[in-house]
């Protein structure tokens, strides 16, 4: 009987959305299965696909990554470095999204697309699948891209539970692909493709897919019965791409920094002597959210007293007493662009004279390498700098011995500081990680520039004032042709400030 009626209830749930469908279609509204300029005017204008970026913008880096594809492979094929006898300028760059991952049975995670198939489409969709391809393109021809994506088909009983779908009229209408097609034909066009072409290049992550479930029933299949093809792994193409930002990726993560920055002086604002360090996490997710984040761009680091020296700690569970320093790492993502910032401070809103002395050697630090963040200079560059500025700054407060020689200081501040200054930051934390930081900076980067000083209380050497202590310092630096813009400069971190912030 309660299956019988449990049975009905699904029927009657599944006409009323098929209604709700038909009467949308009679008043031309369509749902699609992520935010457009029509359903969400207050977040995206007419031409974008997702919040401040455009259609233009997406076929602008498909179309540039299909070019550097194409010239990639014409300058290995000119250097010998292909076996293949047969020159082919026929290109297939396979991008899958993301798939659901759940938590436990039927509860999922918040999900998260994957981020080469985001850069390249916008596509919010799971179980989806990009492709862009050249035709019958050679050496004396411009090549032309075409972009295809392959999306999950409108069902309106899985819509009825999971939200609604674009489909493939829907995924037209605001993406600026070429064409859609439901996910169950990729199959036969990865075959028609195959049949139509003698040779082709091949850039798919073969090595690790990103959506298992699609490379067993599709993609392994066409990569195995592909013959005379040359295979690659896009990731380094589309993080070329993807380092340099343009103005509205800028605009996103200034926001993003800007949204994580006031949030932090709110959660300064909050902290008093006993304060509970998943309240903190909470205040700054809170925060966040209320001024437009999608969600905190990965898990915070909230740590009080002596736990700040587990550099990745997100326990998080711990009170944090009167007379012990705070340090946060957290940032938020906005529209699909992060930021990441740390700043420590001292429970009770005013540091100890010890406290204070080491963290304006972290500052000083930080300051310097600041000023590095221009064309001249590389992360790794930066680094070196930050290694011997530390080492002096340890130095003048007696925790590094004054005789001791240059060429030993960088090794001893090694270990205060056990990693690098900096990374790659845009949609993902640390961004672009096939990057390598021995690079020069370029315009349009966007890097992090964070120094810390780490002393456990088992560091016997060390002055017992000092014992106990963990500080970093963090801020989101964009780089242009002239002087380094500090994204994240509306969160305080001079004492002065902090001590002001905190009680007033």
């Amino acid at each position: 009987m309660a299956s019988t009626m449990f049975t009905k209830s699904i029927l009657r749930r599944t006409l009323n959305f098929c209604r709700l469908v038909k009467i949308c279609r009679i008043r031309n509204v369509r749902y699609f299965g992520q935010p457009t300029a029509k359903t969400h005017p207050h977040l995206l204008m007419e031409g974008q696909v997702t919040p401040g970026i455009t259609k233009t913008e997406y076929q602008h880096r498909r179309c540039t990554l299909l070019r550097n594809a194409v010239k990639h492979r014409r300058k290995d094929d000119s250097a010998g470095k292909n076996s293949n006898s047969e020159f082919s300028d026929n290109t297939i760059l396979i991008f899958p999204s993301a798939s659901k991952v759940f938590m436990s049975y039927d509860i999922p995670y918040t999900f998260r697309q994957n981020t080469e198939f985001l850069y390249l489409c916008g596509f919010q969709e799971p179980d989806s699948v990009l492709i862009i391809l050249n035709e019958h393109s050679n050496k004396n021809k411009e090549v032309s891209s075409k972009s295809v994506l392959f999306v999950p088909r409108k069902d309106p009983t899985k819509e009825l539970w999971d939200g609604p779908r674009s489909g493939i009229e829907g995924t037209l209408s605001f993406t600026g692909v070429d064409t859609a097609h439901n996910i169950d034909d990729l199959g036969m066009f990865l075959y028609q493709y195959r049949k139509e072409q003698s040779s082709y290049n091949v850039w798919y992550n073969f090595t690790n897919p990103v959506h298992a479930a699609l490379h067993d029933q599709f993609l392994a299949r066409f990569l195995q019965e592909s013959r005379n093809c040359y295979f690659e792994k896009p990731q380094q193409l589309v993080q070329n791409l993807r380092v340099l930002k343009s103005p509205a990726e800028t605009y996103l993560l200034q926001v993003s920094a800007e949204i994580a920055s006031k949030s932090l002086v709110e959660v300064m604002k909050y902290c008093k002597p006993g304060v509970n360090e998943a309240h903190l996490y909470a205040k700054m997710e809170f925060e966040c959210r209320t001024r437009g984040a999608d969600y905190l761009s990965y898990p915070p680091v909230v740590a009080g007293g002596a736990r700040a020296n587990i550099i990745h700690y997100i326990s998080n569970n711990q009170i944090i007493n009167n007379g012990e320093l705070v340090l946060m790492d957290a940032g938020c993502e906005y529209h699909g662009y992060t930021s990441d910032l740390t700043r420590t401070w001292p429970v009770s809103g005013r540091f100890t004279p010890e406290q204070k002395q080491l963290y304006d050697a972290v500052l000083a630090t930080q300051e310097a390498c600041l000023k590095m963040c221009t064309t001249d200079y590389s992360l790794d560059d930066i680094y070196r700098e930050m290694l011997i500025v530390l080492g002096h700054q340890l130095q003048s407060i007696g925790i590094i011995p004054s005789d001791i020689r240059k060429k030993d200081i960088l090794s001893l501040a090694t270990k205060f500081c056990p990693h690098h200054v900096g990374h790659y930051l845009g949609m993902d934390v640390h961004d672009t990680s096939e990057i390598s930081r021995q690079i020069k900076l370029k315009p349009g980067m966007v890097i992090t520039i964070e120094p810390g000083v780490y002393i456990p209380v088992t560091q016997d050497h060390v002055p017992p004032q000092f014992r106990g202590m963990g500080i970093r310092i963090e801020d989101n630096v964009l780089i242009t042709e002239t002087s380094p813009t500090v994204m994240s400069n509306m969160c305080p971190k001079s004492t002065k400030e902090i001590e002001y912030v905190m009680n007033s």
